[in-house]
């Protein structure tokens, strides 16, 4: 008879509901192998761009004469948590390449017929409140063409004045205090998105965020190539992005909480013991009722609820800029 201890327990999260076990059994690799690559690459892009913004913080306390080693802040509570946010209609009202997008027309980057191909999909996306694969892909196919040649660090600086004119005023007030909950508790918080590296970057340091796993695309020379580096970071790559962060900073995943409004997000959702559904759409609700998730729903215009969430050490530095290109996806021909 096996003794007691060996037998293995459910996993359960912070409210009781049990947790997919297969997810802490072993490892499943449900994705494709372009889906890892994307994956792998958006962890090391974020971490390398959280890193130099370290350097940076260190650097300027010792100019200053400051001890780089003595943190301004205690680190309290546990070193192995995280947060991981979607974007688009969970901390942004709507899709940030349609943002990005109208900030490039207004540049002359492209023509009204691309524009109009542009708000169609945001009227979709709005309305339909789901992520549509081919809605997603030809919105990244048609921003390709228009980046493509471009400078990585030119487009950086366009995306700060676009952050400014068009996505400031849409981040949702009540999932911004769910991630300040978790900044004050002394955790990293991350944005995991489908969109452009670099702008979730901008938007992860416009928050006080941590960082950024985004869709990461190739760059020679500072130019856009027109190239992946796998594919767009979208449903299974983010989970893998989240995994690959994970074993690079040393969080146990059972600790971490993850935050999103799309059922293409479960398998990233599955990975953390704290998972929330936000803004859900249909699928994803019903999804999270049967698993016990937390929902919250900032659409009906009632106030944030600040929610207790486990302690984790140590401030995240705010993420510096990539070394991807605008991670936009290459019509398959």
């Amino acid at each position: 008879m096996a003794h007691p201890s060996s037998a293995r327990r459910p996993r359960r999260n912070a409210y009781g509901a049990l947790l997919p076990t297969g997810w802490f059994s072993r490892r499943r690799r449900p994705a494709t192998a372009r889906s890892v690559l994307a994956g792998e690459a958006a962890a090391e892009a974020a971490r390398k761009s959280s890193l130099e913004a370290e350097a940076a913080e260190a650097q300027e306390a010792a100019a200053q004469g400051e001890d780089p080693e003595e943190p301004e802040f205690p680190v309290v509570g546990d070193t192995h948590a995280a947060a991981f946010f979607d974007l688009d209609n969970t901390v942004m009202q709507g899709a940030s390449l349609f943002h990005f997008g109208r900030g490039l027309y207004k540049r002359r980057f492209f023509h009204k017929r691309d524009l109009a191909r542009f708000v169609w999909q945001q009227i979709y996306f709005r309305f339909i409140g789901s992520e549509n694969p081919e809605h997603m892909a030809d919105a990244r196919n048609s921003a390709l063409s228009i980046v493509q040649g471009h400078r990585v660090s030119e487009l950086m600086t366009i995306g700060e004045e676009i952050y400014d004119e068009y996505m400031a005023e849409r981040i949702w007030p009540g999932t911004r205090a769910l991630a300040q909950a978790h900044l004050d508790a002394g955790q990293k918080v991350w944005l995991v998105t489908a969109a452009p590296v670099e702008t979730a970057t901008i938007i992860a340091r416009r928050l006080g965020l941590t960082g950024a796993l985004g869709t990461v695309a190739e760059s020679v020379g500072g130019v856009y190539t027109g190239k992946l580096v796998g594919e767009p970071l979208h449903g299974p790559a983010k989970a893998e992005a989240v995994r690959a962060l994970a074993a690079a900073e040393g969080l146990d995943l059972g600790r971490c909480a993850a935050y999103s409004d799309s059922a293409n997000d479960i398998p990233m959702l599955s990975l953390v013991g704290h998972p929330y559904a936000i803004n859900p759409d249909g699928r994803l609700r019903k999804h999270a009722r049967e698993q016990g998730w937390r929902l919250r729903d900032y659409r009906t215009g009632r106030k944030a609820v600040k929610i207790g969430i486990p302690a984790a050490a140590g401030v995240g530095a705010l993420a510096g800029g990539a070394a991807a290109a605008v991670a936009l996806q290459r019509r398959r021909r």
